[in-house]
């Protein structure tokens, strides 16, 4: 299994922090936002490589790390050739641009490099054993958290039977994370989603059209998935995690 880390954004609205610095490497507690992700990943033990997509702007940061770091399991840095928040390829786009740079053709792990996790990826990974299928993580949120929020349904065996990206009209107040597994099988058909003019941007489309083609599951997962997209959520990891 290959991990992937989206981490080609500008995260404009956390300015004047990122306009030098990508999110992905700022601290949090005593280490990066990517080293709390990239302890994680480390728990699952088929993970045999780690791919980070950046953009122009931010990929000497990004090899700076990797050159101070000390991981023991191979890591590749991609840069997207994007320079600002216009050109962007977003989220899909850069899924789709590593799969055909690393010429991968595994099972994958993919994550937003903006995300903190305190539960355990391995149990994650466990659950996606045991269905052997395509998985999205999920929570119950609260409802002022639904704009922001892909909500999905699921049955009593936990596959998803819908999945919208910030409905208007929540059918539940179950969210969908930034944290999938995909099949090997299944990335061809990412190729399909985008040759067929679909969103590229957020990654919660593409198992939102994904789940009508094969079977998704959701694993509900017992902890807290922080999104790191404004000032006051930077503030709230900060407190949380500051003797992590």
């Amino acid at each position: 299994m290959k991990a992937i880390i989206l981490a080609a954004g500008y995260a404009t609205r956390l300015y004047p922090l990122t306009k030098d610095m990508p999110k992905a490497l700022l601290n949090v507690g005593s280490k990066a936002i990517l080293d709390h992700i990239m302890k994680n990943v480390l728990q699952i033990p088929v993970v045999d490589g780690v791919y980070i997509v950046t953009n122009e702007k931010f990929y000497q940061h990004f090899i700076d790390w990797k050159e101070d770091s000390s991981y023991s399991i191979p890591i590749t840095i991609y840069n997207d050739g994007t320079t600002n928040n216009e050109d962007r390829l977003g989220a899909l786009g850069d899924l789709k641009f590593v799969l055909d740079k690393g010429k991968i053709s595994e099972e994958i792990i993919v994550l937003a490099g903006d995300n903190l996790m305190d539960f355990s990826l391995k149990d994650l990974y466990d659950f996606y054993k045991e269905v052997d299928n395509c998985c999205v993580c999920v929570k119950e949120i609260k409802p002022h958290e639904v704009p922001k929020m892909a909500i999905v349904l699921m049955d009593e065996t936990n596959r998803v039977t819908d999945y919208e990206e910030k409905p208007k009209n929540p059918k539940s107040l179950l969210g969908a994370y930034a944290v999938y597994i995909y099949k090997k099988e299944t990335l061809s058909l990412l190729d399909e989603y985008l040759q067929t003019g679909n969103n590229p941007d957020s990654p919660g489309n593409f198992p939102a059209w994904l789940y009508k083609r094969v079977p998704v599951y959701a694993y509900e997962f017992d902890g807290n998935c922080y999104d790191i997209g404004t000032h006051d959520a930077y503030a709230e990891v900060q407190e949380l995690y500051k003797f992590k």
